[in-house]
């Protein structure tokens, strides 16, 4: 009797946890490991590779590893053999991760999750830091545009660097959404213009090395890449294959094109990326996944740069972030862990009568 109520409270157990869990999306990962992100994450955890292994362990793809933290300034040119295990607390610190020093489960995902193709530190010799508050990160020497306030920025697109599959109207609606993010908080309107060479904002979509010493690495890798104020460049990876609604792209590895422009947007403004993970500044952005609306630490970021919008209300958005974001997983969260709670109690009370 005693272990018919045990399995049953761990099958119980098992069946909360699987309903708390956030589904996986089926995708392909940076071009040197072809497997789905999510699977290979598992089967090297499994296989006790990467995963939980510290300095001086022998383990495999040691050099891609470090390469991934040299592109994204975490292992400086000069210090290439620096402790990796070092290298990976940071990491862990910058993303706001469990710091454990260790290539954990949560850890390997991120790195193997497609992402700004931005560094999130600056590893230049220079004493130049990132300026960072508690959350929100901006670039270096803190660039921002230089215009009177109020002020207005053009962007166009490049003529010779798009993509043919998506309609050039709905891009550009899309590119008017997250523009309008921005503009929503900060004293700064986003103007379309047909005039590429002289707009401030140029946008295209390029494939590989494009000549600007940031190639792209193909599908589910680097996603885009933009510069600090007050460059301009915002560049797509081609490779990616874009959406502008989910409904209609059923493709496991569409990227939502409205999300990476509002986080890109960001970077042209003079913000680095943030750790919070609810931000988004936060550097990657799973296939399928979409967030398009600004964080509180967004706003802050920005709006340190640039002032607010004297029509934005900070009161609005934390009232409608609560309603909207957590009201749902509460109530099913709450429902589950009192559902656990309860059959918990029965289980214990059966064991003692039947002890």
């Amino acid at each position: 009797m005693l272990q018919f109520f045990t399995n049953h409270l761990l099958l119980l157990i098992i069946f909360i946890l699987l309903h708390e869990s956030p589904p996986c999306t089926a995708v392909r990962s940076t071009p040197q490991l072809t497997l789905l992100y999510t699977d290979i994450a598992a089967e090297m955890q499994n296989a006790g590779i990467f995963c939980n292994s510290r300095r001086n362990s022998h383990v495999i793809c040691i050099s891609q590893l470090k390469q991934y933290f040299r592109r994204f300034g975490y292992l400086p040119a000069q210090n290439y053999n620096k402790s990796l295990e070092s290298t990976i607390i940071r990491y862990q610190s910058k993303l706001g991760l469990a710091v454990t020093g260790k290539l954990d489960f949560e850890t390997l995902s991120q790195i193997l999750a497609p992402r700004c193709g931005v560094p999130d530190s600056d590893t230049a010799a220079a004493p130049r830091t990132l300026h960072a508050t508690k959350d929100y990160v901006l670039f270096p020497g803190k660039p921002r545009w230089i215009r009177h306030i109020p002020m207005k920025l053009t962007y166009a697109f490049s003529n010779d660097n798009m993509i043919n599959y998506l309609n050039i109207s709905d891009i550009k609606l899309v590119f008017k959404r997250a523009f309008a993010k921005w503009a929503s908080v900060i004293p700064v309107s986003f103007v379309v213009t047909d005039d590429y060479d002289f707009a401030d904002i140029r946008i295209g979509f390029y494939s590989g090395d494009h000549g600007d010493g940031e190639p792209f690495d193909g599908v589910l890798g680097v996603l885009a890449h933009s510069f600090s104020p007050e460059s301009g460049k915002f560049h797509l990876d081609a490779a990616e294959k874009w959406a502008v609604d989910f409904e209609t792209e059923k493709s496991p590895v569409a990227v939502d094109l409205e999300s990476v422009a509002v986080h890109e947007i960001g970077h042209l403004l003079g913000l680095a990326h943030s750790p919070v993970k609810d931000a988004v500044m936060y550097p990657t952005l799973k296939p399928r996944d979409k967030k398009v609306d600004l964080a509180l630490d967004d706003i802050r970021g920005v709006q340190a740069l640039y002032g607010s919008n004297p029509n934005f209300k900070i009161g609005s958005l934390l009232e409608s972030d609560i309603s909207t974001n957590q009201a749902v997983h509460l109530r099913i969260g709450t429902y589950a862990w009192t559902w656990l709670m309860v059959n918990l109690v029965i289980c214990f009370n059966l064991h003692l009568i039947f002890a």
